[in-house]
């Protein structure tokens, strides 16, 4: 059984829509990172599951240690009684109030021994023995996340909500406070669903993504499945898996393109890409305009043959040189501007030189549908 099951969802406010259909499952303790552009409804859809917001359409069902709760549009359950536990941007803690009664505020109905009892693990587990009678103003950043954190854990929640729990800290303490959040919240074995900007974090911090725009989720997975196949191009691109190659096609086998076997031929700025698809496919494409997601490792440089390409940027990086490269010729439909390559040979400014392309799996959408995709080998 799911800890959290979302089938339909949407969300109206003011006559606008900002969610539409959102379906996400999520078992028990798994951490799940909510990316997408701003505006998209990540918020919302936190929000949402906290009942801070009421859904216009579907359901949310929660596993609260065994309790089924169904939240629909007739059955709305208020965000007290949800035993969810949800850490926002700011913190949002009570400057008046202490670390310890930060802490207790949530539980604050529970006995003194059993607050007690609870303040003292928590004081321990997040490192804030010598904190608790200390002001929010008397903390750093990350000092005031963990008080958000055990103040948010007091009540022992089902679920954890986290919005943008990293944004306010020091670039330089965020991948260590990530990974200490991470293996806390495994510690405790917390199902946990935090929204980002930051693809990154999720890597970091996740067990699985949602890649989200414009009020739905388009992909839900592990970080490594979605970015080896990513099912539409807003995904893809918003996640910067790669650069945009133009290809066309121009010839294939006897079988028909979309059978397994059939062996495609596309031209590029690069020279000839051929494939040939390993499973049957249910969808071709109606045109000829066609772009492929390129990674800068499918890029190596190419001894003895014509330029075919020309440096354009040049940075330094923990991995080499990193070029930013653009086609000789710009004046046709198979020009590309920004394919990004990383070597350690050194190379300068407006260098011409050949670039060979290393791609197995090929990552194809049409660029007048942008929903399409067809992956071969």
């Amino acid at each position: 059984m799911p800890l959290i099951s979302i089938s339909n969802l949407s969300v109206t406010l003011q006559k606008n829509t900002i969610l539409s259909d959102v379906n996400l499952t999520l078992a028990s303790g798994d951490i799940i990172g909510l990316v997408g552009p701003s505006g998209c409804g990540k918020t919302t859809l936190l929000n949402t599951i906290a009942g801070f917001i009421e859904q216009s359409q579907g359901q949310i069902q929660l596993n609260d240690f065994g309790v089924i709760n169904t939240i629909t549009t007739e059955q709305f359950i208020s965000p007290e009684r949800r035993n969810i536990g949800m850490i926002f941007q700011d913190y949002a803690l009570f400057p008046h109030l202490t670390v310890a009664k930060n802490i207790c505020f949530g539980i604050a109905k529970q006995s003194n021994a059993a607050q007690k009892t609870q303040l003292i693990t928590l004081l321990k587990l997040l490192k804030l023995d010598d904190l608790a009678d200390r002001y929010p103003h008397q903390l750093s950043g990350g000092q005031q996340q963990r008080v958000a954190i055990a103040r948010a854990l007091a009540p022992k929640p089902a679920l954890l909500l986290l919005d943008e729990p990293f944004s306010n800290i020091d670039a330089r303490l965020r991948n260590d406070l990530m990974i200490e959040l991470r293996s806390l919240l495994k510690e405790l074995k917390i199902t946990a669903i935090f929204v980002t900007h930051n693809k990154d974090e999720v890597f970091s911090f996740g067990d699985k993504i949602a890649v989200m725009t414009e009020g739905k989720i388009l992909q839900t997975g592990t970080p490594a499945e979605v970015c080896k196949n990513p099912n539409s191009f807003q995904v893809a691109d918003f996640l910067q898996l790669g650069a945009w190659l133009p290809i066309t096609t121009i010839e294939s086998n006897n079988l028909p393109s979309h059978e397994q076997g059939a062996t495609i031929s596309y031209h590029s700025a690069l020279g000839l890409i051929k494939s040939t698809l390993s499973s049957p496919k249910t969808k071709t494409f109606s045109e000829n305009k066609l772009v492929l997601l390129v990674k800068p490792q499918h890029l190596s440089l190419h001894a003895n043959h014509d330029a075919n390409a020309i440096v354009k940027n040049i940075t330094i990086t923990e991995q080499g040189y990193h070029y930013q490269l653009s086609s000789i010729c710009t004046q046709n439909d198979l020009a590309f501007t920004a394919l990004s390559f990383y070597s350690n040979q050194a190379l300068h400014l407006e260098q011409k030189i050949a670039i060979k392309l290393n791609i197995d799996d090929l990552v194809i959408f049409a660029m007048a549908d942008t929903h399409s995709l067809i992956t071969s080998t």
